[in-house]
């Protein structure tokens, strides 16, 4: 971790830009002088902070190749491979994880799958397919109703445990969100969220939309997904599952038990740019019914028009932005140059380090678990007051060798040690 403060690049660097070329070499030595001093190292073996970011040699150059291939794909004719390598590798990763067909291309169905930036964006781009479904349904039932009579009386769901990001799509959506509260193990039950619905119908309100999360980013708890699904499946409202960062782990067949129900979603997401050696951006969508999405989104002008239109999916559609890179590169790339055995086996080897740091810690009695450990993260605190755990936090952070970052739940503050880096070891 830098020990910089903030605005100490500024004087680092001239006024403004310079009149003549520079040499390459001058570019280069001020990497280390300008930039590397302010690096927070996410991929060093110490780094135990947030949750992994990933990188490995075939991602980068396969992101070095989107960068000289330098094409901006929003419709199938800007450059037809960036298109139709998407669309297959969502299938290799979706057969990998055991997603049910119907998230599929290859199923002949209409559903499939698309790279977004981040799962902030999946969040927000199914909450905008869920918002698009009801309020067409409402129209037919309540055509006398306007957009904004109808806007006022959606509302969504969630765990209180969900990430920032599922309330802020609530807020960019113009939509009720409401969090509700988890059991004792942080999971959402069915129960709890029938209950938070119940009690909206009756207050005239409209529920639309649900997010389960596979590994919530506190604690990685796991939502009770099979009873949220029944519940949104005998309501028909749309369910999306956020499995950011705990997806990756589906490829070992298992933790698949984890997403039990997961055939009860209309949308699913993870990033394999946390924990599956693809470097950032790439977080993976699938989405059963992805019309009401492109049915949201759908502006064509007459310069985006091309011959094939419907043969093909314009990506443009399944996607906040217009532009996009060509990121299936990275997943062909990782994907064969790694191969399925051995990306299952490093899922393993980091969830195996987990489970010595926590054996580390129960064979100390100054320590105790916060939360039974399932992934690559480990929940722990001392025994003992906030204040002490605060303390703890601050000397470990405060060497600048090792990197952690706090949470708290319940007015209970612990310490998360996440196992991030490839580089990792036992040592």
């Amino acid at each position: 971790v830098p020990s910089v403060k903030p605005g100490y690049l500024r004087p680092l660097v001239p006024e403004q830009a310079p009149q003549q070329a520079e040499p390459w070499t001058a570019v280069m030595a001020d990497i280390e002088r300008v930039v590397m001093s302010g690096v927070t190292h996410w991929q060093s073996p110490r780094f135990h902070a947030y949750f992994p970011t990933a990188n490995s040699y075939p991602a980068i150059v396969a992101d070095m190749l989107s960068g000289a291939i330098a094409c901006i794909g929003f419709t199938w004719i800007a450059s037809p491979a960036c298109t139709e390598l998407e669309v297959v590798m969502l299938d290799w990763l979706g057969q990998m994880l055991g997603l049910p067909d119907q998230f599929l291309a290859r199923s002949g169905g209409e559903g499939g799958g698309v790279i977004q930036g981040t799962a902030s964006e999946a969040t927000f781009v199914a909450l905008l397919g869920a918002k698009s479904r009801m309020m067409q349904r409402v129209k037919e039932q309540h055509p006398e109703w306007t957009e904004t009579d109808i806007l006022g009386k959606l509302v969504g769901y969630c765990n209180q445990q969900a990430h920032s990001s599922v309330e802020r799509a609530g807020l960019l959506g113009g939509v009720k969100l409401r969090s509700l509260h988890p059991d004792s193990k942080r999971r959402l039950r069915g129960d709890v969220l029938r209950e938070a619905m119940d009690e909206d119908i009756r207050k005239g309100l409209i529920p639309f939309y649900v997010v389960a999360t596979l590994g919530t980013t506190s604690s990685c708890a796991f939502d009770a997904l099979d009873e949220i699904g029944d519940v949104c499946n005998s309501s028909d409202i749309w369910l999306h599952v956020d499995a950011a960062y705990a997806g990756s782990a589906f490829i070992c067949p298992e933790y698949r038990h984890l997403m039990k129900g997961i055939e009860k979603a209309d949308s699913f997401n993870f990033n394999p740019h946390k924990w599956m050696l693809v470097n950032f951006d790439c977080s993976a969508m699938w989405l059963k019914q992805p019309r009401w999405i492109v049915d949201a989104f759908n502006v064509d002008p007459l310069y985006l028009k091309h011959d094939q239109q419907g043969s093909a999916p314009d990506y443009r559609h399944w996607q906040i932005p217009l532009g996009r890179r060509f990121r299936s590169l990275k997943l062909w790339f990782v994907l064969r140059l790694y191969g399925v055995e051995n990306l299952q086996k490093y899922i393993r080897n980091q969830i195996g380090l987990a489970h010595l740091f926590e054996r580390l810690l129960t064979a100390d009695e100054r320590f105790e678990l916060f939360e039974e450990v399932s992934m690559g993260l480990v929940c722990f605190r001392l025994k003992g007051s906030n204040d002490i755990n605060e303390e703890l936090l601050r000397r470990i952070n405060g060497r600048g060798k090792i990197h952690l970052v706090p949470s708290k739940i319940d007015d209970v503050y612990f310490l998360r040690l996440a196992i991030c880096s490839r580089f990792t070891e036992e040592s």
